[in-house]
């Protein structure tokens, strides 16, 4: 279901450029349950436009992306198009209906661009939560280089003063040191081919990963390599975060690393 070319990210991308060969997408099915608020959290304003058009004013600004994406719940697609209309005027972004759980809504996006990865048009994609609207150009591009690059790439930052979690998603009390725990973000990035295959082979064998890396090491031989990822990469849950993210907008005047 794509949407129609819409108005409005002003002098971010006037200039048109080629386009490269990477797909950026960017998952949209949460809700706003901690934040408070009586509809999807990636639909409240944030320092002019909505949460999730941020994702797309940062990623579009990345020369390798040549397809945008977003995954969004049924009850969200109108919302969605219009907000892009309005506040992704420069892009053609694809809205794709995703389903009930992450994975599955990943597994949308990779069917829907299925084609453009079978015939080359897709070389590398970029999953991205539409929670952390401050994940700046060079972030995109430190992912979607070095998955072209590698394999696959994720952005992590040391995770001091937590605990490790186990396989069934529960804090495990730590056994000695851990200085080597790292706190992982996104967009993560992969090789499209292989990831689309490993996303195959997962439903096949009845997996869903906790995320897109989980599910690529699982199912694929990629190498994921991590990349420095930003302290400023913050996912908006509770309300103090869209307080944080304004400012953080407002300090770095819209332009973020």
């Amino acid at each position: 279901m794509p949407s129609t070319p819409s108005a409005g990210l002003g002098p971010f991308l006037r200039r048109r450029r080629p386009r490269g060969t990477a797909a950026a997408v960017v998952l949209a099915g949460g809700s706003g349950t901690r934040v408070g608020a009586g509809l999807n959290k990636v639909y409240l304003p944030l320092a002019g436009r909505r949460v999730v058009s941020w994702s797309f004013t940062w990623a579009g600004q990345v020369s390798e992306i040549g397809r945008f994406v977003l995954v969004v719940r049924p009850e969200d697609a109108e919302l969605a198009t219009q907000t892009l209309r309005r506040e992704a005027a420069q892009l053609r972004v694809d809205v794709v209906v995703g389903g009930g759980t992450r994975h599955e809504s990943e597994e949308a996006a990779l069917a829907h661009l299925a084609p453009s990865i079978d015939n080359g048009d897709v070389e590398v994609v970029a999953i991205h939560d539409g929670a952390r609207p401050l994940a700046g150009p060079s972030l995109w591009r430190s992912v979607v280089q070095t998955a072209a690059a590698v394999g696959g790439a994720v952005p992590a930052l040391p995770a001091s003063g937590v605990l490790p979690v186990g396989d069934d998603g529960h804090p495990v009390p730590p056994r000695g040191q851990t200085e080597g725990l790292t706190r992982v973000q996104t967009p993560q990035a992969f090789r499209a081919k292989d990831l689309l295959a490993a996303y195959d082979a997962a439903r096949e064998a009845g997996y869903q990963g906790t995320d897109t890396a989980c599910s690529a090491e699982s199912f694929s031989g990629l190498v994921v390599q991590a990349v420095a990822g930003s302290r400023t990469n913050l996912k908006v849950t509770y309300p103090h975060d869209l307080f944080l993210a304004e400012r953080l907008l407002a300090a770095a005047r819209y332009r973020l690393a």
